[in-house]
């Protein structure tokens, strides 16, 4: 049975002007111009995704603190209304069932936004878990479209069009502000390593999607003087895999923990339980096996998921999760786990590209120069 093609606010607009393609069952645009004149809009200037496709869910109630500290792994109590934090949930063994970003908007409101491919997946996961909390969990993953603004002039773009100073907004805090005369509720966070927005309409239900068009239109406007792109997922791809970013089902799945994909930080022992805790402190105590690295090709060639990766002596290390060639760089990057005996950065590395292994090495996260790209950058533009 062919599974129901699923569509956002936008695919009306999507339709005429981009390259479709189906993702996480979701009518998506693949690209507009391209791949690569989008993905440097993104690095040097600004670019906008349609990211309505992603789940989001609501959670209110007097327990929602408790709740939420109870079944991901960060600590929702540092969070301030208006603020954000990513964070992951796991299962009993550690494996990580989403990463995702929650926020407080209110003491006993919080927001999850969380990945298209997993929206029922969570929603029913988090349903199944609240048993005992005095918590409501509410789906709004249609009633919400989505943008996100990234680039370094992404605030300068939404700035042209909202009546507040953007400028307020720290990095992983949010705001409500009008662009255009359409309420969105705006948070300094994106998946593409550049400074940005993402971007919330609420009232834009996909059957009432009026103020996701105009404020898509608006948004394009606003910052044609700057040369913004709209994106669709290959750009998306391609930044958030040169920032050093996981994509779920590649990079990260139930069988891999947070210790193994290098985010521990997302982990808070010190609370008094969440789910997977035990498993993961054993983990930790015990020395974990294997460790998710970045590569980067020396020789012509570009890693993809399931390629083969051996070392110098022939001896099989591990496998490529993701892979590409980087826009930026103009080489071959991806990502791998590898026995933690092998991944220590400089290593030499070999990915068998069809039958022939291709010399790359292991390097630190993120792929690029922080002092010339991505939200740290020294250069100003």
């Amino acid at each position: 049975m062919t599974e129901e093609v699923r569509r956002t606010q936008l695919c009306d607009v999507h339709r005429q002007t981009a390259k479709l393609t189906v993702f996480a069952s979701f009518e998506m645009p693949l690209w507009y111009k391209g791949i690569i004149p989008e993905h440097l809009a993104v690095r040097n200037s600004v670019g906008i995704f349609d990211i309505s496709h992603m789940g989001r869910v609501i959670i209110t109630g007097v327990d929602s603190e408790r709740f939420l500290n109870y079944v991901i792994t960060n600590d929702v109590s540092v969070l301030l209304p208006n603020s954000a934090q990513y964070s992951v949930m796991c299962n009993e063994n550690g494996g990580i069932i989403d990463d995702f970003v929650v926020y407080r908007l209110e003491t006993e409101k919080f927001l999850i936004v969380f990945n298209a491919s997993n929206r029922e997946k969570d929603y029913n996961w988090l349903i199944k878990n609240a048993e005992g909390f005095d918590v409501k969990i509410e789906g709004v993953s249609d009633d919400v479209a989505m943008f996100a603004v990234q680039g370094p002039r992404a605030e300068k773009t939404l700035q042209k069009i909202s009546a507040e100073d953007l400028s307020k907004i720290g990095r992983f805090k949010g705001g409500h502000s009008r662009l255009t005369g359409v309420e969105a509720f705006l948070s300094r966070t994106g998946y593409t390593g550049e400074d940005g927005f993402e971007v919330f309409v609420w009232n834009a239900a996909l059957s009432k999607p009026d103020n996701a068009v105009k404020l898509w239109n608006a948004i394009l406007d606003a910052g044609k003087t700057f040369g913004i792109e709209p994106c669709g997922l290959g750009a998306r791809d391609t930044l958030r895999l040169e920032a050093g970013m996981s994509l779920y089902g590649n990079d990260i799945d139930e069988n891999t923990t947070p210790l193994e994909a290098r985010l521990s930080f997302v982990l808070k022992f010190q609370k008094s339980n969440f789910m997977g805790k035990d498993a993961l402190l054993e983990q930790k105590n015990e020395g974990i096996k294997r460790r998710r690295v970045g590569i980067r090709m020396i020789e012509s060639g570009i890693p993809r998921p399931g390629f083969e990766i051996y070392d110098d002596k022939g001896e099989k290390m591990g496998y490529m999760t993701s892979g590409t060639f980087s826009p930026l760089l103009k080489c071959g990057i991806g990502m791998a786990y590898v026995k933690v005996s092998q991944a220590q950065k400089g290593n030499t590395v070999h990915v068998k590209i069809r039958k022939k292994l291709v010399k790359g090495k292991i390097v630190s996260f993120p792929f690029y120069d922080t002092e010339k790209y991505g939200y740290k950058r020294k250069v100003v533009i």
